[in-house]
């Protein structure tokens, strides 16, 4: 009697398990990222806008209006590297697409790797320097690899983040050619890569790419015009930078769309019930890296533009695999450029702010208050290297001595606040510290970090360029759409961070391996 008792409740539950319908996920995961999208923009333009790309997002699609990156100074490589780790640059190891190297003192690329050739490119690269797992690399370990993951954005960095560490391939514009290339980190380049450089690039074409209003230019009133009446920019004028200028348009939306068709139709990636991934980076900054205030007929049209490449993408994913199958996950970099704005003629106070300077007065410092030496050992990006093997020489406490350089600093003008490495580590915890420590890693970041007052604008006398300082966040939104996604609008803040485990758990995988935060309500009611 009890072993027949044993063998109905073993039938009864494997029955049971049996008639359980398995959980279904999406064929397709797309994570789109718009680097320096603004969601002011979007309001300020909407009538501008057809109904098939952000009108549709608006309408059926789940989107929460209220995030920010947990982190300061942010930049496309930091933005990137943490939408798809789920953690901050303390963690990922991403500080910033450069960093001074700890030992050379020399400025390293965050992807840049010799120990990797490219396709279709002379640089060097690799997802190396990014220190823990992003949503495909958990994928690709989930799937034991079966699971196909492809990269494509207009620049180096934004792709090999999205491919991370395991993907298929990440493609980035050649900008001395106009080929597709990528990196032998990732194994072979596609045939269908291959055969499109080779048949269709852009390089092909650009002769005939001609930017002119995609609606009347009288439409366009949103924007000080400054007198401009019209525009017309032909890329394809003898210029060695035509390339580069297209990748800072918003023609290389078109191409990004161009090249997922083609991968659509020639790869397997959406074609079985193993959920793939493709991460994609559309472009919604300043033409050719200029101030808005130079060219806003031409910032304008570029959103007319961004809007018709997003109900393109649309189209062509329900087309090639359908989107009650494909997930899209879609949000913006979380910075823009900023405009050098004429801040004498607004009154708007401010002044100039020099780190060579800066670091060469501290150097004096230091020598008057401890004895001859080079204590500086070099300067970067609001950041100040101290010289470690000195001060041990010298027998003297690091942490004392960076006490006393931060209290010179703080009494420069335009400085607003110093942050010593022992501070952001060890120091009480305050909201604009935690940001600070956020985007601080102990063995790529300075010894001093140096904020600048808002509206002073930082001077580099050895590379000309110049940066005025806006401490105002860069509105942005996250919208889900596709694949079982009910439309609602959630006003509740939440980070970046919440992506990454969002995803991965409509994916039904671990999240990436450095990833605390939980995941936020994707169906039904939100609350």
């Amino acid at each position: 009697m009890r072993g027949l008792l044993t063998s109905l409740l073993t039938l009864l539950t494997f029955t049971g398990l049996q008639a359980q319908a398995p959980q279904s996920t999406p064929r397709v995961v797309v994570g789109l990222t718009i680097d320096q999208l603004r969601s002011d923009y979007l309001d300020a333009f909407s009538d501008l806008f057809g109904e098939k790309g952000f009108k549709r997002l608006q309408r059926e699609g789940l989107i929460y209006n209220n995030v920010e990156y947990p982190f300061a100074n942010i930049d496309r490589a930091s933005a990137i590297a943490s939408i798809y780790t789920g953690v901050t640059p303390s963690v990922n190891g991403i500080v910033g697409s450069e960093w001074l190297d700890n030992t050379s003192f020399r400025p390293i690329n965050c992807v840049e790797d010799s120990g990797f050739l490219g396709f279709y490119t002379l640089e060097n690269s690799s997802a190396t320097k990014l220190l823990t797992s992003t949503i495909a690399d958990e994928l690709k370990i989930a799937t034991q690899g079966k699971a196909i993951v492809y990269s494509i954005a207009p620049f180096r960095d934004a792709a090999i983040f999205g491919a991370g560490h395991a993907g298929d391939g990440a493609f980035w514009l050649n900008e001395m050619t106009g080929k597709w290339c990528g990196t032998t980190y990732y194994n072979e380049f596609p045939w269908w890569a291959s055969q499109y450089n080779e048949r269709k690039a852009l390089d092909f074409r650009i002769a005939d790419i001609v930017w002119t209003p995609y609606v009347p230019v009288q439409a366009y009133t949103y924007l000080p015009n400054n007198g401009q009446k019209d525009f017309r920019h032909k890329f394809d004028e003898g210029n060695r930078y035509k390339y580069k200028r297209i990748a800072t348009s918003p023609f290389i939306n078109d191409e990004i769309n161009t090249l997922v068709g083609e991968m659509l139709t020639n790869s397997s990636i959406g074609v079985d019930s193993t959920t793939d991934f493709l991460s994609l980076t559309y472009y919604a900054g300043s033409y050719d890296n200029e101030s808005v205030t130079k060219y806003p007929l031409e910032m304008q049209d570029a959103y007319v533009r961004l809007d018709r490449s997003i109900a393109q993408l649309l189209e062509v994913l329900d087309k090639k695999i359908g989107l009650q199958h494909v997930l899209l996950c879609i949000t913006s970099t979380g910075y823009v450029n900023t405009d050098e704005a004429d801040e004498e003629k607004y009154k708007i106070p401010g002044g100039e702010f020099y780190l060579n300077r800066c670091a060469a007065l501290l150097n004096m410092y230091l020598m008057a208050t401890y004895g001859e030496g080079q204590y500086v050992d070099a300067y970067y990006n609001q950041q100040i290297y101290i010289n470690h093997s000195l001060i041990e020489q010298k027998g003297l406490e690091l942490s004392e001595v960076l006490s006393k350089a931060a209290d010179f600093l703080i009494q420069f003008s335009g400085v607003n606040e110093v942050y010593s490495s022992y501070r952001l580590l060890l120091g009480a915890w305050t909201p604009d510290i935690h940001r600070i420590r956020n985007s601080y890693h102990r063995k790529r970041s300075g010894d001093l970090i140096i904020e600048v007052l808002p509206g002073w604008t930082i001077k580099n006398e050895e590379t000309y360029e110049n940066h005025t300082v806006r401490y105002g966040s860069t509105p942005m939104s996250l919208v889900f759409f596709g694949y079982s996604v009910k439309p609602e609008t959630i006003t509740t803040p939440i980070t970046t961070n919440h992506i990454a485990p969002t995803l991965t758990r409509l994916m039904r995988i671990r999240a990436p391996n450095a990833c605390t935060t939980s995941a936020l309500p994707v169906h039904g009611n939100h609350r």
